[in-house]
């Protein structure tokens, strides 16, 4: 049985554009939070970590599909709200989402402020939640896609503040 709110118009004939919408807007996100990322830094490196911190590879490792991810979620959400305002709203849900994401970086890395960078990425928790709920009024399983990077983005909550806590 499909969702109750399903869209067979012409969003769902040029899958193409949502996709690549989606995915523009997360790459354009990526690129955009890597530019403040200097985790080479003097800072960085003498920032007190928990041991339970992934070696640095691990957070591209992550990130890459996490972002693949959230842009075919998107894609295919778009796809399946039937009306303007329903996607209206997941796209707004979605801007503030990705927005958060890009700021933590400054926040955390061009700021050099764990405490600034905790409360962004707090921020984006509850950005998640209200993306994964947008979503899943549109399409239960695009929101399921996006249940990993909410789950990525609590342990790094838990993370900066581990880190935030250490180095005060």
């Amino acid at each position: 049985m499909r969702p109750a709110h399903v869209h067979r118009g012409p969003a769902d004939s040029r899958p193409w554009r949502r996709y690549g919408a989606a995915a523009t807007a997360v790459a354009t996100t990526a690129a955009a939070g890597a530019r403040a990322v200097d985790a080479d830094s003097a800072w960085y490196r003498a920032l007190r970590k928990p041991d339970w911190q992934p070696s640095p590879w691990a957070f591209g490792a992550v990130w890459t599909p996490l972002y693949a991810t959230i842009a075919y979620a998107a894609g295919h959400a778009f796809g399946r709200a039937d009306d303007v305002r329903l996607r209206r709203r997941l796209a707004g849900s979605l801007a503030i989402n990705l927005t958060l994401n890009a700021a933590w970086n400054w926040l955390f890395f061009a700021r050099r402020s764990p405490a600034a960078g905790l409360a962004g990425t707090l921020l984006l928790d509850l950005s998640n939640a209200d993306l994964l709920r947008r979503t899943a009024r549109v399409d239960r399983r695009a929101a399921r896609v996006l249940l990993p990077y909410a789950a990525w983005c609590c342990f790094a909550t838990a993370l900066n503040a581990s880190i935030a806590r250490r180095n005060r």
